[in-house]
């Protein structure tokens, strides 16, 4: 990386904006559903409630789908851009019927978003953080206590890229990336919603805040 792009990336995320996305060595498409009806695959079937705060509006033209099924990564050199931007503070509250999640060994679901390691560093990530909460009504929820000062950060979405996978196979964070959740964690044993709160507030319109990409499911029951 020349001095040029090197000054211009520490400026940008000085004021609080994304820098410009390092390229991929393999630009190509990751496999994303190979055609499969999106009820059939274990990520997030529904948009319950979305409130964007200041800043959103980034994906909002493919919206409420762009969030629905699989992620689109593309590894740690590339953020993807199949993303709907929370806005300063948003939310969005996701349902994955017929599915409940379920408590089983190690994480249970699995978070994506966006982020990649400036000048394919990983000591470099560029990430914009959210909190996370579950729910198995709709009306009481627990929330996992996201340590954003601790690198990685604890139980935050938001830091580990998504990698390019198969998405119609069983997921595993090693393989898929994304922030992983272990209902353990509450004391939950199943739940039926996940709610995620853009916590960096950072950026600026129209992608400003957390950039949701999936929510995919590890273990679950029909």
């Amino acid at each position: 990386m020349d001095q040029a792009r090197a000054a211009l990336i520490l400026g940008l995320l000085a004021c609080g904006e994304a820098p410009p996305r390092e390229p991929s060595e393999d630009a190509g498409p990751p496999v994303v559903d190979a055609g499969i009806p999106l009820a059939e695959l274990p990520f997030a079937t529904e948009v319950v409630d979305f409130s964007p705060g200041p800043g959103a509006g980034f994906g909002q033209v493919d919206f409420p789908e762009i969030v629905l099924g699989p992620p689109k990564g593309y590894g740690p050199q590339r953020g993807s851009t199949d993303v709907l931007s929370l806005g300063h503070g948003g939310s969005i509250t996701l349902g994955f019927a017929p599915r409940v999640i379920i408590d089983g060994p190690g994480e249970d679901f699995l978070v994506f978003e966006n982020p990649f390691w400036v000048g394919a560093s990983p000591d470099n990530a560029f990430s914009e953080l959210g909190s996370v909460e579950v729910s198995s009504d709709g009306d009481n929820w627990y929330q996992f206590q996201c340590n954003s000062q601790q690198i990685p950060p604890d139980q935050c979405a938001g830091y580990t890229p998504t990698e390019r996978f198969d998405s119609t196979q069983p997921l595993t964070p090693d393989r898929c990336g994304g922030d992983g959740f272990d209902l353990a964690a509450l004391g939950l044993t199943e739940v039926r919603f996940v709610r995620i709160t853009d916590l960096s507030h950072s950026g600026g319109a129209p992608s400003a805040g957390f950039d949701l990409d999936a929510v995919g499911l590890i273990h679950y029951r029909k």
